[in-house]
Formats: structure tokens, sequence, C-alpha cells
């Protein structure tokens, strides 16, 4: 299948794999270079002009978040996954690979897939180019943008990217055996292995289960449970609340870091199959 100028092949993978393209008429959309930036001191008018503190907020509302790193976490693994659902299905559909240059590419924070990207100008690289254009070139400016703003575990980061990269080569193998196409969940798991070789992603998931070697978190979210790849089989107990002290009450402010007295990260131990 032929990948067009206006990138409308990938509609047919589904709402997470969708591209926009142009720039949306109405709509001054920051690139994801810019979204990226420093944050500035803090000031109402900057964290309300600041587009990553903006998606963590929304996200924190949505999911009602107990702990600010909760939304961090949950929104850089929906935004890793619309990149290699983009990127990688591009490359195992089509053999191409649209460049995702974060200066040509917008992003709606306020928008969910597949309204949230646009990319300005469509240019193609060549399929080998995958770790440069995704990885190195959206994930690591996303963590450090994160991780600028908020206390986020690296490891938990890129325990959610590796997790979103093979939650996409499921989807596309799923896509692929429902439309007769088995050459492209074939591509699509050759194109992974050398990605999972990188040390930001090596590691992050168990090779024999698919299981991750982190938690996102996410079974902190009311209802939420574990998910599917969680090194976790059940949801862990709450780390027991610490004993009353008196003194002023600290004030609880989600847009910030995680508030003192938070329990660490666990650290959880690899499922034993």
């Amino acid at each position: 299948m032929d990948l067009d100028p206006r990138l409308s092949a990938l509609d047919a993978l589904g709402g997470f794999s969708v591209l926009r393209t142009g720039v949306p008429a109405g709509a001054a959309l920051p690139t994801f270079a810019s979204a990226c930036a420093e944050p500035g001191s803090g000031t109402p008018a900057e964290v309300y002009g600041d587009s990553m503190t903006f998606r963590v907020l929304k996200v924190a509302q949505s999911i009602r978040a107990p702990e600010t790193r909760v939304a961090v976490s949950v929104a850089q693994q929906g935004l890793a996954a619309r990149f290699w659902s983009i990127a990688l299905g591009a490359a195992a559909l089509c053999g191409r690979l649209p460049d995702l240059d974060p200066e040509l590419l917008h992003w709606d924070p306020a928008a969910g897939a597949p309204d949230d990207l646009w990319l300005r100008e469509v240019r193609f690289r060549p399929v080998s180019d995958l770790d440069a254009v995704v990885r190195a070139g959206l994930l690591v400016p996303l963590s450090a943008a994160l991780r600028a703003r908020h206390r986020i575990s690296p490891a938990l980061l890129w325990g959610n990217a590796g997790s979103a990269l093979a939650g996409t080569v499921r989807q596309l193998d799923r896509w692929a055996l429902a439309h007769g196409r088995p050459d492209v969940g074939e591509r699509a798991r050759a194109l992974a292995g050398p990605l999972f070789a990188h040390p930001d992603l090596a590691g992050t998931l168990d090779p024999g289960t698919l299981r991750r070697r982190s938690c996102c978190l996410y079974y902190r979210v009311p209802g939420g449970g574990v998910c599917g790849d969680c090194c976790f089989e059940r949801p862990p107990r709450p780390a027991p609340a610490p004993p009353d002290r008196p003194g002023p009450a600290r004030p609880d402010r989600m847009s910030g870091p995680t508030r003192p007295g938070c329990p660490a990260d666990p650290t959880p131990t690899p499922r034993r199959t």
C-alpha cells in the first residue's frame, strides 16, 4: 500500500495511527519542540501557557489521579503509543516513514487521538530511521520535559515506552490477521526487534512473557487495577500512612512535584513463570 502525501493510508489502522496533515484552521497549536522546551518560572500565566503542564493537569482531572506522577505516567504513555503507532504502522503497512520532526509536528494538548497531532509538512525518511525519529527525536525530549517539571522515574517512563511499542506490535498483528495481511505483522515484529536493543528500551520487558519490569502506576487510579502486561499480578497494597505529627498543614498541589510524604515508587520484581 502506498503512503500518500496526506498519509490517508494510515486511517485504516485505527485512530491511534492517524496523523493529520497541514495546520488546522483557526488554531495556533504549538510544535512538539516548543511544548518540550524548558518550563518558565511557574507564574500562573506560564503554567497555563505550558502545554506539557496543561496536558498533565488535564489527564489528572480525567482519571482522578491521586498523585501528579500517576498523571505524568499516563500522559507520557499515551503520547508514546501515538508516536509508535504512527511511525511503526506506516513502516509496516507501507514501507515508508513520515518524518516526525518535532519542529514540524504540531500538538494539541487538549485533544485526544486522532486530533492531537498535525504534521505541517510531510517528508519521508528511510524505515531504518525509526529509532532516530521516535525514540531519539520524540521520546527523549518528552522524557526530559516531563522530568524537568515533575519528579518521575526515568525507568518508569522508558518502561511506558517499551510497553507502548509492544502494544503497537500486538495491534498491528491483530490488524494484519483480520485483513489477510500477514506481511504487515511480520514487518512490524522485525522492525521492533532492533528498537528494543537500544539501552533505553532494553530490559524494559521480560523477553519470555513480554511483561513489564516496571509499573506505570495506573493501579493507583480509583478503580484502575493492573494492566495486562503489568509486573504485578494484583494491585500492591498501599503503604501505611505515617502517624500524624503536629505542625502546620501543607497545601495539596496537584500541579507540582510529588507531595512530601507520598511513598516512593514501588520496586517491582519480575513475575515468575
